[in-house]
C-alpha cells in the first residue's frame, strides 16, 4: 500500500514479481487506470494513525532506548497506555 505519489508502472512491476497486489491509487496524471482495492487501502489510515499516536510518546519518536529489546518493550507499553484510554 502507498501513496499516490508513489504510482509508477516500475514499481507495481517490482511488486507483482513478488507475488503481491499493488494498493496504491493511481496518479491523477496517469493515462492507463488501475484498479483499486478501496477497502485494503482504508485499513492504511488505521496503521498510519497507530503509528501517528505512538510517536506522539517522546521516548518512542526519539528513541532513547539502545537496545532493541527495550525499544519494542516500550513501544509495547505505549500502545497499552493507548488502548486503555
Amino acid at each position: 500500500m502507498a501513496d499516490t505519489a508513489y504510482d509508477s508502472d516500475r514499481l507495481r512491476k517490482l511488486i507483482a514479481d513478488k507475488g503481491a497486489q499493488a494498493v496504491i491509487p493511481n496518479n491523477p496524471s496517469r493515462a492507463k487506470k488501475y484498479p483499486l482495492d478501496k477497502q485494503l487501502y482504508a485499513q492504511r489510515y488505521l496503521v498510519e494513525c497507530c503509528f501517528s499516536k505512538l510517536k506522539q510518546f517522546r521516548r518512542i519518536a526519539t528513541r532513547y532506548e539502545k537496545t532493541v529489546r527495550n525499544y519494542k518493550a516500550m513501544i509495547a507499553l505505549a500502545a497499552t497506555i493507548l488502548w486503555l484510554r
